[in-house]
Formats: structure tokens, C-alpha cells, sequence
């Protein structure tokens, strides 16, 4: 074991850690670590653009961007924060443009923006151009800027370094209101080598990125596996509002593999099997940019209906066939490459198959507007912060809108950094950090080496897709009571099959076969509170819509949903929703 130690440790590189990185790193000794190397996290793939009220193209307000974030996320986002979110939305824009970051710009030489789903113009007048985009590699190109200047900043990487623990001074669960919980480090294994490295830090920030892969059929890449939500509810803390999953409206039929909400920003258009634009049915004023959730779901209706696309039937067409080639180049060079490259389908003069797919987790690991972690509704761990899609500071509620996710990760990444140092440089030192620290690791990762050869049974591969199938068919975009306690049985029944897994790799450096088999107890705990969540919330808000519970009920699910593991299975209790001045109302575009 090697022990290392630090003022602040950030476990995750995309875009919210690195984010973080550069502020900390200039007040405190920082060390970042992640299981990829850092150009490689998941924000790379984050296609259309960041939100910002900027005005450069149209009339435009932090006010009604914070509106259109509240009625976006069905009233079950947290309005202080929404506010926070919005109003330092244009110095984000504007700090990574003067980081290098190459915005797509207007004949004037201003950052350009374009529409996109669920962004109005006074409060749902008419669609704005609010997203400040760099073609439709805006995600991409926010990594590459923040990782040249965490080099610039001579930020300290362990790369391939994967964080499997987080040790705390004190029990979160067993801790008396007002008691002190703090955190002492994490506990790693260093991928090339096999080694356990522990890591104790006066401040901890978990920037891990979502858990798509609990899903078959998603946009996420293979390494999104709730590693931190999973971390963080192992170590008795809560997960917030898990139930609330975003399904992407424009996956690549059959594959999930994403494209952007910028296609139908620039002018495309959702078609079914007759030719009709159907989402002047579902969402008259802003059509094919209404948000998502809405958008997945009229999707899904159109196919159930008997208007889907295709010899299955079983899609709809996204059609850009009345754009410019050129315009199409310009704006949207990746995405067409991928309907070519994937589907053999040519943009320019073939309407392209698309059905939705899980793309975002609203939830995970509470905060506070700071980044602190909540242990529960009130008190946080002391030194702990989380920041990106890992974390739920409630700005997206219930939906998520596009292009607020790369502003999430900007605005509170940045805003957990500053925190953290602040934190670390106020404490004398770390609390200690325990001589048996990594004893559960150790044993997990010599326990599962210790299956090659040996008696277990069961294939990760084989769990991991029966866990994938039942979420895509009975936890996707329509849910009831029925798919809940069917995909209820089936994710129990996986977890007793876990415990008798074997790998089949001995050796120590790059052992892919371990690492998918610690990634799928990861997924497993995560299903386990996703489909709680959904069994318990008996409405329809958001990005969780129960056909036996069609409509949004306030009176009796108005707040967060908070989850926590416990040796009989999952503790779910309740948080109030912080409003501000708007008032719920019903969700029309």
C-alpha cells in the first residue's frame, strides 16, 4: 500500500473536476485523480452547447433562463440554486473564452448562440437563442480547454487511478443531528499495477460523472457506472432524487448513441411514419424544442400508436433533408458523420432514425448551492464536496434542460473547488486517517482475484446485461407499478447472483475483468435506488412518468426523494424543495 497525502483530492477529470482543479489548485495542494485519462471523460462527448443569457444574437435574461430551468425540471428543482446557476452562467461562457475555448462566433466577433430545447423568450413566449456552442463538439472542446490549462496551472493528475472508497471521520448514519461527520481521504487502486494507494485529504471533491450504463440502451460511455453515487451510498450517505433518469429524445435508433439537441436548434424536425411533424400535437408553441422528457415521450407515443417508422415500426426520423449541406457542415459536422458512419444513412438527403435513449441522471449526491455533501436534509460532511452530474445540487429537478449540464459543470465545479480550498486552508490537518483504511478494499479486490479458478459461477457480463434489459423494459420513459416491482425482483435476484461472480484474469496490471466486476456492484446499488425511487413517487413529473399515475400530484410529492442503503435494503425519506418566487403551475409549451 502507498499512502499519500494532500490538502484537497478530486476524484473524476472531465469537466467539473478539472473545473475544480484550477481553483483549487491555487490555494491548496491539490491532487486529481481518475480511472481514464482525462481527455478521455465522458464531458468530451456533451455535443450542443452552454447555456448563457447573453444576448448576442437575441433579447435575452438570466431571468428567464432561471423561469425556463424551474417549469423545465417540473417545479422540483431547487430555486435558490437555479438562480446561482443562471445568473454566473455568462462569466462561465466568458472565463473559457478567455481560456482559448473556440466558440463558433457572429459576423460582429461575439460568441454565438443558438435555440434549444425548453429555452424561451419571456417566459415561454417563443424559443431563444441561448446556447453558446462550438459546432457540435461544445463538450469536447470545453475538455481539451480546461485539461491544457490544468497543465498550464501544473495541476497534480493520477491518471487510471480508480477510487473505490471514501473514508469518513465518523458514521453519517449513526451521527446525532448537529454532530460532527468529516472526511479523512479515499482509497484507490492504480490500475497499471494493481496497487491500493490511500489518499488523505483535509477536502474531498467527487466530480465521477452519471450511471447511464445501468441502461441498455443509452448515450453514456462504458465507463459511466455510478462509481461515486455508489461510493458515496456505501459510506451510509444519501442519493437524492435517483428516480428521475433522462431519456434523450435523438439516440440512433437501435444503438443510443447520441445526437444533439442542436439538430433540431438549427431547424430539424421530428417525423413520423406518415411524414407528420407530431410534435405540433404535443407541444404547440416551441414543437420540437419543447423539452425533452416531453419530447422522449411523444417519441415513445407516436411508436406505441402504430406511427413509427421503419419494418419494425419501432422508431421515428429526424429530418434535416430541407437544410443547406453547407449549413448542415458547418454547425453540424459530427453528428451527421455519426447517422453515416453507424446507420449508412445520409443526412443530406435521407431522414435519419432516432428513438430516445438514457442520456442523464438528475440525481445524486446531495448538496448545498457550496458543494458541500448533505448527510441529511441539514447537515453536511465536513471537507466533502461533490460538483457535475454526480452530484445534485437540485438545479435540474425532475429535467434536465439542454445545454445546462456543461453549465452545471462549470458554474458549481467551479464553485466546489473554491470551497474545498477555502475548507482545507481554515484546518490545521486531515483527520487521521485509519491504519486499517483500506481493509475493505483490499478484501473486495483479493476476494474477486480470488474466484479465478475458483467456485463462482456467475459471468459479470452475463448479470450485467440481464440488469441493463430489465431497466430498458421496465424503467424506461413509461413506467407503473407493475414494471417497478418486476424490475424490483429482478435487480434483487441479480445481486444474490453477484455474490457468487468470478473473473477470470489473474493477474494484477490492467485487469479489465476486475474492474467491470467493482463497476457492476456499483450499478447494481444504483438500480436498486433508481427503481425504489420510482416505485414510491406515484406520479408523473419530469422525467418520471407512471402511466398508472399520469398527472403531477404537489400535494403529496412536492420534494426530493432521499435514499439510503441499509443492511435490509433501501431507506427512502423525503427533503423540501426550496421555492423561491415561482410558484408551481402547470408545464404547457
Amino acid at each position: 500500500m502507498t499512502h499519500h497525502e494532500y490538502d484537497v483530492v478530486i476524484v473524476g477529470a472531465g469537466g467539473a473536476g478539472m473545473r475544480a482543479a484550477l481553483e483549487s489548485s491555487q490555494r491548496a495542494r491539490t491532487a486529481v485523480l481518475t480511472k481514464l485519462y482525462p481527455t478521455r471523460s465522458h464531458t468530451g462527448a456533451a455535443q450542443g452547447g452552454m447555456a448563457a443569457a447573453l444576448a448576442n444574437v437575441e433579447d435575452d435574461s438570466a431571468e428567464w433562463h432561471v423561469f425556463d430551468t424551474i417549469k423545465g425540471g417540473d417545479y422540483l428543482v431547487d430555486q435558490d440554486a437555479a438562480e446561482i446557476l443562471c445568473n454566473e452562467a455568462i462569466d462561465a461562457v466568458l472565463d473559457l473564452e478567455k481560456m482559448g475555448l473556440p466558440f463558433n462566433r457572429t459576423p460582429e466577433g461575439k460568441v454565438d448562440q443558438r435555440r434549444f430545447g425548453g429555452h424561451t423568450r419571456n417566459h415561454g413566449e417563443a424559443a431563444v437563442r441561448r446556447a453558446c456552442y462550438s459546432a457540435d463538439r461544445t463538450g469536447h472542446m470545453i475538455l481539451q480547454t480546461l485539461y491544457q490549462q490544468c497543465i498550464k496551472q501544473e495541476v497534480e493528475f493520477f491518471n487510471e487511478y480508480y477510487v473505490l472508497d471514501l473514508i469518513l471521520d465518523g458514521d453519517p448514519q449513526a451521527a446525532a443531528p448537529g454532530e460532527e461527520v468529516a472526511v479523512a481521504g479515499v482509497v484507490a487502486l492504480e490500475l497499471s499495477t494493481g496497487e491500493i494507494h490511500t489518499f488523505n485529504a483535509k477536502a474531498v471533491i467527487f466530480a465521477t460523472g452519471g450511471a447511464g450504463k445501468v441502461f441498455k440502451t443509452t448515450s453514456n460511455a462504458h465507463t459511466l457506472t455510478g462509481d461515486g453515487m455508489g461510493i458515496a451510498l456505501n459510506a451510509g450517505l444519501p442519493l437524492e432524487d435517483m428516480e428521475f433518469f433522462q431519456f434523450h429524445p435523438t439516440g440512433l435508433a437501435g444503438l443510443g448513441i447520441l445526437l444533439s439537441e442542436a439538430a433540431r436548434g438549427e431547424g430539424g424536425i421530428l417525423r413520423n411514419s406518415e411524414g407528420e411533424r407530431f410534435m405540433e400535437r404535443y407541444a404547440p408553441t416551441i414543437k420540437d424544442l419543447a423539452p425533452r422528457d416531453m419530447v422522449a415521450r411523444a417519441m415513445a407515443n407516436e411508436v406505441r400508436e402504430g406511427r413509427g417508422a421503419g419494418p419494425h415500426q419501432d422508431y421515428v426520423l429526424l429530418d434535416l433533408t430541407h437544410l443547406e449541406p453547407a449549413h448542415i457542415d458547418e454547425k453540424l459536422p459530427d453528428i451527421t458523420e455519426f447517422a453515416r458512419t453507424y446507420l449508412g444513412v445520409e443526412p443530406y438527403t435521407e431522414p435519419v432514425p432516432v428513438y430516445p435513449t438514457a442520456h442523464y441522471a438528475m440525481g445524486g449526491i446531495p448538496t448545498t448551492v457550496q458543494g458541500e455533501v448533505l448527510r441529511n436534509n441539514t447537515d453536511v460532511v465536513k471537507g466533502l464536496y461533490a460538483a457535475g452530474e454526480c452530484a445534485c445540487v437540485s438545479v435540474h429537478g425532475a429535467n434536465r434542460l439542454g445545454t445546462n449540464s456543461l453549465l452545471d459543470i462549470n458554474v458549481f465545479g467551479r464553485r466546489a473547488g473554491i470551497a474545498a480550498a477555502e475548507y482545507a486552508s481554515g484546518v490545521d490537518a486531515a483527520p487521521a486517517f485509519p491504519e486499517d483504511g483500506d481493509a475493505r478494499i483490499r478484501a473486495l479486490v483479493d476476494g474477486l482475484l480470488a474466484t479465478v479458478g475458483g467456485t463462482g459461477t456467475e459471468r459479470v457480463s452475463e448479470i450485467r446485461k440481464a440488469l441493463q434489459e430489465t431497466m430498458d423494459r421496465n424503467v424506461q420513459v413509461f413506467r407503473d407499478a407493475d414494471s417497478l416491482a418486476e424490475a424490483t425482483r429482478v435487480v434483487a435476484e441479480l445481486k444474490e447472483r453477484f455474490t457468487d461472480v468470478a473473473i477470470h484474469d489473474r493477474g494484477k496490471r490492467f485487469n479489465t475483468d476486475l474492474l467491470e466486476a467493482i463497476e457492476l456492484g456499483f450499478l447494481l446499488e444504483i438500480a436498486e435506488v433508481v427503481v425504489a425511487g420510482a416505485l414510491a413517487r406515484e406520479e408523473s413529473r419530469g422525467g418520471h412518468y407512471r402511466e398508472d399515475f399520469p398527472t403531477r400530484d404537489d400535494e403529496r410529492f412536492l420534494h426530493h426523494t432521499m435514499a439510503y442503503a441499509t443492511g435490509e435494503g433501501v431507506r427512502l425519506d423525503t427533503k423540501p424543495v426550496v421555492i423561491t418566487k415561482y410558484q408551481p403551475m402547470e408545464r404547457k409549451y
